[in-house]
């Protein structure tokens, strides 16, 4: 695990940047190990975070055998040992031990587009040809690591950090990106290939881009779940099927040549990954995980009985953030602004298992494989009621259900019809539905709340526009799987697989998770949307069979809880005085935002009136990021 940076001069380019700063940037990703590699049309940068051949055979960049080739790497290909002996059967020989090695030999062996079919892992990586003067980059199929880029006038700059861009060139424009901004506002993230700055962007997952002479040339997808694959299997053979993918894909994980733990939340999914794992060791598996004083987030007592079920060597810790402090240093490493507060446990977790081990296995991807989320019900009912023509039955049913419980609790506050966001989406149809279902700001809070100078920069909302998109993709797939699909291509990279990288490479620990093996999806992908939600509204149902025996009797059973922060309590109370200063006082954003608005949110949830805990913290995450990028407003 690694950074990776790097610049190809445009044709006559006189830029020739000097990427020791740069790779100095990204130490935090990889402070074992650092190289940079240059001639007169390019120059590479690494740093390394040393897990599979801790020798110097395997530095980067690495160059290939006759010199044409030149690599840098970031991430793990869990199958290089089958590809190693492939290449060896052809008479192929190696300095060291290390995947980087064996992929650059399969690069020169097969090419660009064929190599990556043969990749079982998390990467991002770029290939530079001397001969052509050609940069070949790409990203993992599931997007677990970051590629991050800028195409200026005197070439194509790359870097694993928003932040490194800068580096490599100070003069990059820092102006921000309305339309990015304007997604940022509805999921609290910004997806690819869009970035916060307008010269910036990311690679997609599942991308690939070719680079010639510093301009791109072509960027296209090289891997897609197949819709029309449709599982055979009965319920209890599918449960069998998927005990052995998640065994291979954990097993394939467990190869490091440095000590290796895993986050135990006590949640379904990193328990399944730990008992996955104590199952195929040798020893006991160090699990880690971390609780807050208030016992609303607090699972930590889940995790110490999960850990004595399978006799783990467990540690675990009770968190007391300094979240004002930690949050300047984390949007420095995200480079864009990114509102989920889950980053702030995940940064803690993090650096309390870096103490003891080099790579941590998790739970990442199984409520957006399985279905986890509540919306997956939401959204198949919706559809259920438009399908059969119900949907004015049902919302009349609910009406009348508001009125009755009005009456039932006179003592209440009165509620009126719609009177929540699923009673609101009836009204909206396929995308546009599932955004309202997910936005932090509706379409119609966005309207209030920014500027006209923000919403003629920001040229209309595409919000809906980039979830159907995705949406047309699993267009042969039955509703569950449909959603599923549409999570698995927007929310899971662009907002848990970011946050993740983020803050676990903050503190130079490796994450992988068993869930997010291509292979594993695929195939969760086939089997019926039923196996996963039940007409009962059961989420996760197969993963919860399959494993329940690997588990504490009745954990299953136990209900969902987010990885999250008392977010409330900490915008009110910790990060109050700082509202009242940036938002109040310096108006920080006022060019975007109408300061009527963000003044009565604010007083509104200081002093207790109603909560808008959400919708601050994005805001105050915004202004961090105006004020550590010096964004122009």
């Amino acid at each position: 695990m690694c950074g990776i940076l790097g610049f190809a001069a445009c044709v006559g380019g006189a830029f020739r940047p000097d990427l020791n700063a740069a790779v100095a940037r990204q130490r935090h990703r990889g402070p074992d190990d650092s190289g940079v590699w240059r001639d007169d049309w390019t120059a590479l940068g690494f740093n390394r975070l040393s897990i599979i051949d801790l020798s110097a055979k395997g530095h980067q960049p690495m160059q290939s055998p006759d010199g044409r080739y030149v690599i840098v790497f970031n991430g793990e290909i869990y199958n290089f040992a089958e590809l190693r002996a492939g290449l060896a059967a052809q008479g192929e020989t190696f300095a060291g031990h290390s995947d980087t090695e064996v992929l650059l030999r399969v690069f020169v062996r097969v090419g660009f587009e064929r190599c990556l079919a043969q990749l079982r892992g998390m990467f991002a990586l770029a290939l530079w040809d001397r001969q052509t003067r050609t940069l070949a980059l790409a990203r993992d199929r599931l997007g677990v690591k970051p590629l991050v880029y800028a195409e200026t006038d005197t070439g194509f700059a790359f870097a694993s950090e928003i932040a490194t861009l800068f580096q490599i060139k100070p003069d990059l424009s820092r102006a921000p990106d309305y339309a990015a901004m304007d997604h940022y506002l509805t999921f609290q993230y910004i997806p690819a290939p869009l970035s916060g700055f307008r010269a910036i962007r990311k690679l997609p997952p599942a991308h690939a881009m070719i680079v010639r002479e510093g301009k791109v040339e072509r960027v296209w997808r090289y891997w897609d779940i197949d819709h029309s694959a449709r599982s055979s299997l009965s319920f209890a053979e599918a449960c069998e099927a998927l005990r052995e993918q998640v065994l291979e894909a954990t097993r394939i994980r467990l190869v490091s040549d440095v000590p290796l733990g895993a986050f135990l939340s006590g949640g379904v999914d990193s328990s399944i990954t730990v008992a996955a794992m104590a199952r195929l060791a040798s020893e006991p598996v160090k699990t880690y995980a971390i609780g807050f004083d208030d016992e609303r987030f607090n699972e930590l007592p889940y995790a110490r009985e999960v850990a004595r079920h399978l006799g783990t060597e467990h540690h675990e810790m009770t968190v007391r953030p300094a979240a004002v402090e930690l949050l300047p240093q984390l949007i420095e490493h995200l480079g864009e602004p990114m509102a989920d507060n889950s980053v702030m446990p995940t940064y803690y977790v993090s650096e309390f298992a870096r103490k003891s081990v080099t790579v941590a296995l998790s739970g990442d991807g199984g409520d957006e494989i399985f279905a986890g989320y509540r919306r997956f019900y939401h959204m198949r009912r919706a559809e259920t009621l438009a399908q059969w023509r119900l949907t004015p039955l049902w919302r009349g049913s609910r009406r009348l259900t508001v009125a009755v419980e009005n009456l039932a609790h006179p003592g209440k506050p009165r509620r009126r019809f719609p009177a929540s966001r699923a009673d609101e989406m009836l009204a909206l149809a396929g995308a546009e539905r599932y955004q309202h279902l997910l936005a932090f700001y509706t379409d119609s809070e966005k309207r209030g709340l920014i500027t006209p100078e923000f919403a003629r920069a920001a040229g209309g909302s595409a919000t809906s526009d980039y979830l159907a998109r995705a949406l047309a993709r699993a267009a042969g797939a039955d509703a569950v799987n449909r959603w599923l699909y549409v999570d698995q291509s927007t929310y899971l990279p662009e907002d848990i697989l970011f946050k993740v990288d983020i803050a676990s490479m903050a503190n130079s620990l490796e994450c992988r998770s068993p869930f997010l093996d291509h292979q594993l999806i695929e195939f969760a992908c086939s089997l019926p949307g039923s196996y996963k939600l039940t007409a009962g509204g059961r989420h996760k149902h197969i993963l919860k069979e399959a494993f329940k025996d690997w588990l504490p009797a009745g954990f299953m059973q136990r209900r969902k809880q987010g990885f999250s922060v008392p977010l409330e309590r900490w915008v009110r109370n910790d990060f109050g005085p700082v509202l009242r200063e940036r938002l109040l006082a310096q108006k920080a954003l006022a060019p975007w935002f109408r300061q009527e608005a963000v003044e009565r949110m604010v007083e509104e949830h200081l002093s207790g009136r109603a909560s808008h805990s959400n919708r601050l913290w994005s805001l105050l995450v915004l202004s961090q990021w105006v004020e550590s990028f010096k964004v122009p407003l």
